[in-house]
């Protein structure tokens, strides 16, 4: 084309970048969450405020992409209330208690045997600065909120929120006191919750068949008349445990009623054990005795029912020589597939056995100290053997077994890999032990707190019967823990170590804090009198256990007025933040209070899985494979760009796309399920997010103020009804929390509909033509999908729109708009969308056959543009009577059919040609296609007019003459 036509043309002019602008991104970032939110405030209605509550992420060091993950679902969710129309108010939390950050404070401490003061300081400050780094990256991730009203669980406002929580626990009389078995963690030296742990597989314990020997009174018993003369020696029950390190604990033997139980030669002795766990005795022994033949049966001597050895009694060695006999009882639990049939009991170290002995009134004992080393009362015969043991999960059960060996007590040791519970936090084991400690009562608000979920929403829906089972499996819930880092419990003991804890000794504590702050609990003197209300007589002490940080986190519902419209965190949470929140609010609904909106803290609960690596390996620091979203944003996961001369020298440069690619892979994940992110991922969200761009700098370049007041072709109103039709699928899944479905319906619109379709049949007009078109419309409902997913790119949109738009004060923002405001004016359509809705299936069969027809051509070198070619659309007689329907289509839309099918000239044969090749024409290709039944084609011919050097159509009257189309523009 020569340049005096060039100048004719209006080809696109725009300022936006092909790529996000590095030195602007933070004002940019600014426009869309500071100011934006600021703004929704403003303007949309508070009346039914959109509350998502933040699920606090603990604060303890750098952020990974699950966090992003999280926070930009968060995000998009919020985008969409507002372009519905909705107020949303977010305020961002952050737990900031509990041990690993007092762990991580003391490791960076330079001074060891720090005070519980100096720790809380320490911890304290630790977790200001990483509040205030991950803030600083939550913003950058383009997440709006109100992020100068943020709270931590260590603010205190909202500690004495949570005392009052616990207060009101407190008058409903489901806080309580108890010595009894918990989850303990020797290498935190504290109690933990069952959300405080994960379990090993892998894990390897020695497991021990130990003989505890029967007293001998046995012999006087009727029932036991016939083993008189055949046992010489002793008899001894069987029990097999994969903890010997609790033998020192035992006080009972369990067995049940309704089994058998048989009595087995071993030499002159006689060995207890159910019947049917025969067979796994004899194979012990075969392993334990290498002159024993494998498959040789021992004689069983006579058999019994459970029942009848309830009146034996037997004695553990390890309690000493002073120790009295230990009863044989019946538990619920004990089966006949496992083991020996008889179940070692220490109730000091076991749930189950806890709950049977209690109910014999067996007491407790637990002779190991907080980090797992046996104590005085382990081995009362010798307290040094034991005290200088290992640990119990560093061995020191192998050293019980040798104190056990010398009496021939012990059949066999061997490892044994089952699951087993370790502490989340330092990925070590843990073990159940007897401590005093605070538990919330759960058993007495379990159904009212199941009966709450039913009204709430989860996505996904098995979201339900996971916290529906957490819930269902919890009688009480230990409370306490036994560090300094934390809000302390409320609780004053007197000189005999009883603790004394009602509404009224609660109220006074707190209203010392509220004077004082939680670090004069620790800070003030043990003997301070004003932490002592008059009521009380005599002398107390204030208590050292903390509450756990689940009952810190859980209390965040306290700062809202009503119950949260959305939590939404990690599928992890059912058995944490999720389940403590709603344990605690149920728990304060209790109370009488009219005011008090009852039911679970949320009306939407969404959970997202886990991060994976893109070979599909859960992202982990120790594997190494972590992501930071710094990486996403920065473009350095994927390979270098490729440069050209003197810019190959120096390092290499990267395709940074910004938050807005961090964002893009959060909505296009399908969050209900893990997550992948890898290399591969990336490049797809790239290649998306370049088409955005590129797609927003064309619309931006060639929309012209004319087209406000141009004519609407037919092309137009179909691109948009696909538009619109888009943006009502895009909307619906928007609405449900499917960002990733939206995503995927966006991509197929601009891929099918805008660039394959609309924009090529429209580039003609808009360069060479009038400029008309509907490109202002289809900005800004591309703007409108984009917004929760991208608003960087919504907002560089914006403040690179034409100068005339700048102009027009009318103009609403993209992000303020309302989503489903009309795209355009109705008044401006000059055909009944139902209507043309109708042909639409037509004209789109058509073209999809012209476009392979037209590639057959262009690979046998006869075409280079589809505007080198004419068409005709044969629609032969059909037996169904639909050809006329279709050609009535065809005819109704025929001056429009060149320029929507990008070639110089369309006929429409009514006959049928039998002759489908034509030999006067240089080439003729052909493509069949059906439509409601029938079968049609279509031939690509030679153009039959002289190429326009203008607009390249072949319409001229002649070669180098203008077509009558462009002739008149040039003229204007």
């Amino acid at each position: 084309m020569s340049k005096a036509w060039t100048a004719t043309l209006k080809l696109p002019k725009s300022t936006f970048p092909a790529r996000p602008l590095a030195a602007s991104r933070d004002q940019t970032i600014q426009r869309c969450t500071d100011h934006f939110y600021e703004w929704q405030r403003q303007n949309r209605p508070a009346n039914g405020t959109f509350v998502l509550h933040d699920g606090p992420p603990y604060a303890n060091g750098n952020l990974h992409v699950g966090h992003a993950l999280n926070k930009i679902l968060k995000d998009m969710i919020l985008r969409t209330k507002v372009q519905q129309g909705k107020r949303v108010d977010y305020i961002p939390g952050w737990d900031c208690h509990g041990l690993p950050i007092e762990l991580k404070a003391l490791a960076s401490a330079k001074e060891t045997n720090l005070s519980p003061l100096e720790i809380r300081k320490a911890a304290r400050n630790l977790a200001s600065n990483t509040v205030a780094k991950q803030m600083k990256s939550f913003r950058s991730y383009g997440v709006m909120g109100n992020w100068d009203q943020k709270w931590t669980t260590m603010d205190t406002a909202y500690e004495m929120r949570q005392l009052r929580l616990f207060q009101k626990m407190v008058k409903e009389g489901l806080i309580y006191l108890k010595f009894k078995p918990v989850y303990w963690s020797p290498s935190s030296q504290t109690a933990l919750a069952e959300a405080e742990l994960e379990y090993n597989d892998e894990h390897i314990s020695h497991a021990a068949w130990i003989k505890f020997p029967i007293t001998n009174d046995w012999r006087s018993h009727p029932q036991f008349k016939s083993l008189q003369e055949k046992i010489r020696g002793n008899l001894y029950a069987v029990i097999w445990t994969t903890t010997p390190w609790t033998l020192p604990a035992n006080q009972a033997i369990a067995l049940h009623d309704n089994l058998r139980y048989c009595v087995i030669r071993d030499g002159e002795n006689g060995l207890l054990v159910a019947e049917s766990r025969l067979d796994t005795l004899n194979q012990v022994l075969v392993k334990a005795d290498g002159t024993r033949l494998e498959g040789q049966q021992d004689i069983v001597y006579d058999t019994f029912e459970g029942s009848q050895l309830r009146d034996l009694k037997y004695t553990n060695r390890l309690r000493g020589k002073d120790a009295p006999a230990q009863p044989i009882l019946h538990a619920d639990f004990v089966s006949a597939d496992s083991g020996s049939g008889l179940v070692h009991m220490a109730p000091g170290h076991g749930f189950d056995d806890y709950q049977v002995c209690n109910s014999y009134g067996i007491p407790v004992a637990a002779p190991i100290d907080e980090m797992g080393h046996f104590t005085k009362d382990a081995f009362p015969d010798a307290p040094e053997v034991l005290r200088a043991a290992p640990s119990v999960i560093e061995g020191g059960g192998r050293n019980v077994l040798d104190l056990l060996k010398p009496h021939g007590d012990v059949l066999l040791v061997e490892r044994h890999k089952h699951k087993y519970p370790y502490d989340w936090r330092t990925k070590k084991p843990v073990v159940i032990r007897a401590t005093e400690q605070w538990f919330a009562d759960v058993a007495s608000i379990k159904e009212e707190a199941l009966d709450s979920l039913k009204s709430v929403r989860f996505i996904p829906d098995t979201g339900r019967k996971r916290l529906e089972s957490f819930v269902q499996g919890r009688s009480e819930w230990c409370i306490s823990r036994q560090r300094a880092w934390g809000v302390p419990i409320p609780a004053l003991y007197d000189e005999t170590g009883a603790a004394v804890v009602s509404e009224e000794v609660v109220e006074h504590i707190i209203s010392v804090i509220q004077e004082r702050g939680t670090h004069a609990w620790w800070s003030d003197a043990a003997d301070d009198p004003a932490w002592i209300p008059n009521s009380l007589k005599g002398t107390f002490r204030r208590g050292t256990d903390t509450m756990d940080v689940w009952f810190d986190s859980g209390s965040s519902w306290t700062m809202m007025a009503r119950r949260a419209d959305v939590y939404l965190e990690g599928s992890d949470q059912h058995r944490g933040w999720f389940q403590s929140s709603l344990l605690t609010r149920i728990a304060a609904g209790i109370e009488n209070d009219t005011t008090f909106e009852k039911g679970a803290p949320f009306k939407q609960l969404i959970t997202h899985g886990f991060t994976l690596d893109q070979d599909g390996k859960k992202m982990s620091k120790s594997i190494g494979n972590t992501i930071e979203p710094q990486q996403v944003m920065d473009g350095t996961l994927l390979p270098p760009m490729k440069r050209k001369g003197k810019a190959t020298k120096g390092p290499p440069t990267y395709d940074a796309l910004g938050p807005d690619a961090l964002r893009l892979w959060a909505a296009s994940s399908d969050y209900t399920h893990d997550v992948v992110l890898g290399i591969p991922v990336l490049q797809s969200i790239h290649t998306a997010l370049i088409k955005y761009r590129t797609t927003t700098k064309m619309l931006l370049g060639s929309m012209h103020e004319s087209a406000r007041t141009a004519p609407l072709t037919v092309t137009d109103q179909i691109a948009l009804i696909q538009l619109q039709d888009t943006m009502d699928e895009v909307g619906k899944t928007f609405d449900n929390h499917e960002f990733y479905k939206g995503y995927n319906a966006v991509n197929r619109w601009i891929n099918n509909d805008l660039s394959a379709f609309y924009l090529e049949a429209l580039k003609d007009r808009l360069y060479c033509g009038d400029g008309g078109g509907v490109l202002e419309p289809i900005l800004n409902g591309f703007l409108r999908m984009l917004a929760p997913m991208t608003p960087l790119l919504v907002e560089e949109a914006w403040e690179h729109r034409p100068e005339w738009m700048k102009e027009d004060k009318s103009l609403m923002h993209p992000l303020h708009q309302l989503y489903a405001d009309p795209i355009i004016d109705p008044s401006r359509l000059t055909i009944d969308p139902a209507e043309l809705r109708k042909d639409i299936p037509i004209l789109m069969a058509v073209h999809n056959a012209i476009k392979p027809a037209l590639e057959q051509a262009r690979g046998a070198g006869h075409i280079g543009s589809s505007l080198q070619s004419t068409v005709e659309i044969h629609v032969p007689e059909a037996a169904n009577g639909g050809r006329g329907a279709i050609l009535n289509v065809l005819e109704k839309h025929a001056d429009e059919l060149a320029n929507m099918f990008v070639v110089s000239a369309v006929r429409i044969n009514k006959s049928y040609d039998a002759n489908l090749s034509d030999s006067a024409a240089d080439f003729v290709y052909l493509q069949d296609f059906e439509v409601r039944g029938v079968k049609a084609y279509v031939e690509v011919r030679p153009p039959e007019h002289a190429k326009c050097p203008r607009c390249w159509r072949y319409v001229a009257p002649q070669e180098d003459t203008l077509c009558t189309r462009c002739e008149e523009v040039v003229k204007e």
